[in-house]
């Protein structure tokens, strides 16, 4: 995909950003990521990035995917969440996803760290991935927001204070409901009940994040995370604080948000 010269039909002052089609949003999302990692390697020869999952990251990871300007053997990607119990084959891993919807496609990465989410020991785990992180500092986290206002897999009520980087978290039915929505589960009860997440904090320490969120299903997640208050019952909310942080919609992501804000 090559980035659209479209304009954005909807701009604010909370940095995000409306776009007719899903294309389009995804253009604009994985050129901003795009240009945010090529800055970071400018500036110190090197980026540390997160990698979200799921069908909302499509359109974003085929424009990021297509750069060439960017040198990714000088690039470390850390994973965002994973469930507690598949293993990196499962047609639902998000190893999965990451390996072939972006791994395979830009070649040699410095560091790839993936959430192994079928750890014997899913604590173990986040102490493991938690010891890696405060030692890579994020230049850029490419993340979505979920149908229940979601974080990664950060749930409502969310957890705004744990300084954890890494967390083993319970999966809400709306959350699993969503999964298996979006043809990830042949049914509910395949959903896992339990995930490894990062956690709210971990996020926002992140120099730059990037919010990719198309379609109809989540118009009031997103008017709950831009316009209302920042509570733990909408976790993405928590976005609202964050300095460097640029929302990207379709018009359908877009349609419950108020004309004027």
């Amino acid at each position: 995909m090559i980035a659209s010269d479209r304009k954005p039909i909807e701009e604010s002052a909370v940095n995000r950003a409306v776009y007719k089609t899903k294309d389009d949003m995804g253009a604009a999302a994985g050129s901003t990521a795009a240009g945010a990692i090529r800055r970071a390697i400018a500036d110190k020869n090197q980026a540390n990035i997160i990698l979200a999952t799921g069908a909302s990251q499509f359109e974003m990871f085929e424009q990021l995917t297509a750069s060439d300007a960017i040198d990714w053997s000088k690039v470390t990607m850390f994973h965002l969440d994973e469930y507690i119990g598949l293993g990196p084959d499962h047609p639902a891993s998000f190893r999965k996803y990451l390996r072939e919807r972006f791994v395979d496609k830009v070649g040699s990465l410095q560091a790839v760290h993936f959430v192994n989410g079928d750890a014997a020991d899913p604590a173990a785990e986040c102490n493991r991935l938690g010891d890696l992180i405060r030692a890579h500092p994020i230049d850029v986290a490419c993340v979505g927001i979920g149908e229940n206002g979601h974080l990664a897999f950060n749930d409502p009520p969310a957890d705004f204070e744990t300084e954890q980087p890494y967390l083993v978290v319970d999966l809400d039915e709306r959350c699993r409901q969503q999964q298996f929505g979006e043809g990830w589960f042949a049914s509910l009860e395949a959903v896992p009940s339990r995930a490894i997440s990062m956690s709210i904090q971990q996020i926002l320490k992140s120099r730059r994040i990037v919010v990719t969120v198309p379609d109809r299903r989540k118009a009031e997640a997103v008017r709950n995370a831009l316009e209302g208050p920042v509570t733990p019952r909408c976790p993405a909310s928590i976005l609202q604080r964050h300095e460097h942080c640029s929302i990207f919609l379709d018009e359908a992501a877009a349609s419950m948000l108020s004309v004027n804000s």
